[in-house]
């Protein structure tokens, strides 16, 4: 009898094998749990309707912590491992018309913008490759074509010189190495700059016929000056050491020079005013060129409706925003 109830009571108290596995695997996930609790996790945050410019969403790195953790950016470990740019950047400088418009089709897209300077100096165009969207979206605009409009060598001697005080021999020799530049006036010309300047506009023969005759005086003093009706004007000199007088010269009021006034663009005709001062018996020259600055916008003008032609984008007269930084 007595064994009978040792026997019930040791199966009543000893625990099943059953109880031994729901324990464990409670145990095991709750350890699960508190290692999740306490690992660093990588998750995406949606980013889509909070302004122009985000992805639609951004990962961050979240860091559980006692005081409710941290989130941190990864951003610069992802930029660590970039083989190439995020982005097109920076200003890229062209010589040529040409290949500003070349360059511009190369890299465009639907709302490039053409800008021009077209005032003096340093006229230039400047395409705007990523510039902001017609619909109102901002972009970085800081992907440019720069075109300056090189000036060439010959007009940028004429601009140096205009107003500028030569002797009788610095001038002579100056419009002899011009001779190229110096241009037959066309009929209509000369109907408005004669009527203008009330004065005759020189054939380039004239000029260096006069260069010529300058340089054969050189040394002598003014005897007289007449002003004549054409707006010539007839100068006598007369040789220091024996005081006689020799032949007049015919001076013009008015000559036109033809030139290339940018690398690779087109010509140009400027009228310029040909004027003297008598100092002390000796004589000075000058020159002034008409509106010439006028011209170059024209030209510019020109050069930025054709740019915007070819390349087929919105083109205007000013300046881009400045490039944020």
């Amino acid at each position: 009898m007595a064994s009978s109830n040792t026997s019930t009571t040791d199966a009543r108290t000893k625990p099943t094998p059953s109880c031994y596995g729901g324990e464990a695997e409670a145990i095991q996930k709750i350890a699960d749990l508190t290692i999740q609790g306490t690992r660093p996790e990588i998750i995406s945050v949606p980013v889509s309707g909070l302004g122009d410019g985000l992805p639609t969403a951004i990962p961050v790195l979240v860091k559980p912590g006692t005081n409710g953790g941290s989130v941190v950016s990864v951003k610069d470990q992802i930029e660590a491992y970039r083989t190439g740019p995020a982005r097109r950047t920076g200003t890229a400088t062209v010589t040529t018309l040409a290949s500003f418009i070349e360059l511009t089709n190369r890299h465009k897209d639907a709302d490039s913008t053409i800008f021009a300077k077209t005032d003096w100096p340093n006229p230039a165009l400047t395409a705007v490759i990523d510039y902001h969207t017609a619909s109102g979206a901002a972009r970085n605009a800081d992907h440019r074509i720069v075109y300056r409009f090189p000036i060439t060598p010959e007009f940028q001697a004429w601009i140096d010189h205009a107003g500028k005080k030569f002797d009788q021999a610095e001038f002579a020799a100056f419009l002899e190495d011009h001779a190229a530049e110096l241009a037959a006036p066309f009929d209509a010309e000369k109907i408005e700059f004669e009527r203008l300047f009330k004065a005759r506009l020189a054939p380039p023969n004239e000029l260096i016929t006069l260069a010529r005759s300058l340089e054969i005086c050189v040394g002598q003093r003014i005897k007289n000056a007449v002003k004549l009706q054409s707006g010539e004007t007839d100068i006598t000199f007369v040789e220091e050491h024996t005081n006689t007088a020799g032949e007049p010269i015919t001076v013009p009021g008015v000559f036109m020079i033809e030139l290339r006034a940018f690398i690779d663009g087109e010509r140009v005709r400027i009228p310029a005013r040909l004027r003297y001062r008598a100092t002390g018996g000796g004589i000075v020259w000058f020159y002034d060129l008409y509106r010439w600055q006028d011209q170059m916008r024209e030209r510019v003008s020109e050069d930025l409706a054709k740019a915007g032609t070819d390349t087929g984008l919105p083109f205007y007269e000013g300046a881009p925003e400045p490039i944020a930084r």
